[in-house]
């Protein structure tokens, strides 16, 4: 039962991950568009973008076991 419940917990937590990660993508894209976009900001966004990333691959392979060939 433990199992399940922080496997659904894992995957909620997924979700926002994923969400917030294209939530990014568009500002990052949206920035980027600006005239004379703020430089500093872009990159803490494209660094942020980056941490959801290796965090969304992480939980994917605490969900995802293993296959031994």
């Amino acid at each position: 039962m433990t199992g399940e419940l922080d496997e659904a917990e894992l995957r909620m937590r997924l979700e926002r991950l994923r969400e917030e990660h294209r939530d990014l993508d568009a500002a990052i894209s949206a920035l980027a568009q600006v005239p004379a976009p703020n430089m500093l900001q872009l990159a803490r966004l494209k660094k942020r973008k980056l941490r959801l990333k290796d965090e969304i691959a992480l939980i994917e392979d605490l969900l995802i076991p293993d296959i031994i060939a």
